[in-house]
C-alpha cells in the first residue's frame, strides 16, 4: 500500500528542540505571575486555575498556583491546565511578534510538496492542539496551518503508548499500513508501530543508539512513495 497519510511530531521533527526549550518555556515561565495576576477573573484562565487546584488536590492562593506552575514547568511536566496556559501567553508573544514559530527549511518545503501531492498531513505533539496551530500559523515560511488535516495532542493519551495511535488511526480513519509516522523520539515510533503505522526516525544529529527504526537527517530524504 502507498502512504496515503503522514503524522508528524514536532519537537526534533519539524521544528528544533532548542526553540521550544530556549524560548517557549522562559517565555512562559518569566511571565506566568504577571499573566495570572492580570487575567486570573477571566473566564478562560480562571477554568484552567480551577483545573489546577483539582490537580492539587486543594485550594490555592495565586502564589502558590503560580509556583507550582513554574515547578511544572522546570520538570516538563504534560499536565493540561499548564499546556492551556502556555498557549495563551505564547499567543500574546506570537502576535506582538516577540518571536517567529521555528520550522526546519526542509520540513516547510517538504510539507508543502507532501500536501499538494494529496497526502494527507497531521501533527501530534505533547503541546496543546492550540500551540501547535500558533507555531504553525506564525512561521518565518508563512501560515502553515491550512497544510494539515488535523491536530493531535496527549487529549487522546500519551506519546509512548499504542492505544493512542490507535485513536489517531480511528480518527483519521485510514488503514495503519497506508500512515506513516514522523518522531525523533525511539519510544513514540514503538508506540506508532505497535499500533501498525509504518515509522521513520528523523535524526536531526547523532542516530539514536539501540533504534530498530530506519532514519533520515532531514525531510527531504523522505521518500512516501518509496512504502
Amino acid at each position: 500500500m502507498a502512504i496515503s497519510a503522514i503524522v508528524t511530531d514536532i519537537e526534533g521533527t519539524t521544528t528544533s528542540l532548542s526553540f521550544v526549550k530556549d524560548i517557549l518555556f522562559p517565555y512562559a515561565y518569566d511571565r506566568m505571575e504577571a499573566f495570572l495576576l492580570r487575567y486570573h477573573e477571566r473566564a478562560d484562565v480562571a477554568a484552567q486555575i480551577r483545573e489546577v487546584e483539582k490537580i492539587a488536590g486543594q485550594e490555592m492562593n495565586p502564589g502558590k498556583t503560580i509556583a507550582l506552575l513554574k515547578q511544572w514547568i522546570e520538570e516538563d511536566k504534560k499536565i493540561a491546565p499548564l499546556k492551556t496556559l502556555q498557549g495563551m501567553m505564547w499567543e500574546e508573544g506570537y502576535k506582538n511578534g516577540d518571536f517567529k514559530g521555528h520550522l526546519y527549511e526542509d520540513a516547510a518545503e517538504v510539507l508543502k510538496r507532501w500536501h499538494h501531492q494529496n497526502i494527507a498531513l497531521y501533527v501530534y505533539s505533547s503541546g496543546s492542539v492550540q500551540a501547535q496551530k500558533l507555531l504553525f500559523a506564525h512561521t518565518e515560511w508563512g501560515d502553515m496551518t491550512q497544510l494539515f488535516k488535523g491536530y493531535f495532542d496527549t487529549a487522546v493519551g500519551g506519546k509512548k503508548e499504542p492505544v493512542s495511535y490507535q485513536h489517531i488511526l480511528a480518527s483519521i480513519d485510514k488503514p495503519a499500513a497506508e500512515v506513516l509516522f514522523l518522531s525523533d523520539v525511539t519510544e513514540e515510533l514503538d508506540a506508532a508501530e505497535q499500533a501498525g503505522m509504518c515509522t521513520l526516525q528523523v535524526v536531526r544529529d547523532e542516530p539514536v543508539a539501540g533504534s530498530t527504526h530506519p532514519y533520515v537527517s532531514d525531510f527531504y530524504a523522505i521518500k512516501p512513495e518509496h512504502y
